[in-house]
């Protein structure tokens, strides 16, 4: 008979939000499956774990895939664990389900902590009808296309992001439209965890001034409602496009250079038509 494999939540940040079903899992599983052991190594010293650890990462999937559906039907139950949060979800696992499900092998997860939905819930960003992207294209053209089409969509959407591009990654957002409603996360569940929402061009002036470009990152992206479409200032003269920005809050430089970013023109140029008129 063979063994189950599970997929088991495990924290996102504070070791204590597991469940005790997931504990019991991880203890009486006979290999625990994990992208990086140094990571995991920490989680199962807490609890007192005892379960060997495996790796199982996205660049040696491919060769210990079979292996591990050998272990799995000569009875083994093995354990399948992400650094943080849930298995498959933007981390490796997917293949190795298809398979040990095409072997009949049985399948359970065990429930538990998610960045992208703590993220969510936090946000104040509408929750009714939301899409998850996981991580973006890195390529300039491919991310904003990508974005493009997502914040056309009548959904939240969430992705999730590096500290080392979220910048950019809002810079992108904030060319497709500056007055759209993110949010975003770091730190979730951890000490120093900080969610703040605003428009994208608010957030973009508060990075590294107030928040700390540290951490992984998730964005929550408000979604179009039908007047905050792309394009939205394209009835607007740049002097209103400014004002617009202005009496959202923001300086007139921050707002004529905001302008500069939405339709595609050097500062100097915004700058000079704007004070003209």
């Amino acid at each position: 008979m063979s063994g189950i494999l599970h997929l088991v939540g495990t924290p996102i940040g504070n070791l204590e939000d597991i469940t005790f079903r997931a504990i019991r899992t991880l203890k009486e599983a006979d290999i625990i499956l994990c992208e990086d052991t140094r990571v995991t190594k920490k989680l199962v010293m807490h609890y007192e774990i005892d379960t060997p650890l495996k790796s199982y990462h996205e660049h040696n999937k491919e060769q210990v895939t079979d292996y591990i559906i050998d272990l799995l039907l000569e009875g083994n139950n093995i354990a399948l664990v992400s650094d943080a949060g849930l298995p498959l979800i933007s981390d490796p696992g997917y293949e190795l389900v298809v398979v040990a499900r095409e072997q009949g092998i049985k399948v359970e997860t065990v429930p538990g902590a998610n960045a992208a939905l703590t993220a969510l819930m936090t946000s104040g960003v509408s929750s009714y009808s939301f899409l998850f992207d996981g991580f973006l294209p890195r390529k300039d053209n491919e991310k904003k296309d990508r974005l493009v089409n997502l914040m056309g969509l009548p959904h939240t959407v969430i992705i999730y992001e590096s500290p080392f591009r979220v910048k950019h990654t809002l810079e992108t957002i904030q060319k497709i439209d500056g007055n759209r409603k993110v949010a975003i996360a770091r730190e979730l569940t951890k000490k120093f965890e900080q969610v703040e929402t605003d428009t994208v061009s608010h957030i973009i002036t508060r990075l590294e001034k107030d928040i700390t470009l540290k951490g992984e990152f998730v964005i929550v992206i408000e979604g179009s409602n039908g007047e905050n479409d792309v394009n939205w200032w394209s009835e607007l003269s740049i002097e209103d496009h400014v004002n617009h920005y202005v009496k959202e809050g923001l300086r007139n430089k921050d707002a004529i250079k905001q302008v500069a970013v939405d339709r595609d023109m050097k500062k100097n140029e915004v700058y000079q038509i704007y004070h003209v008129d």
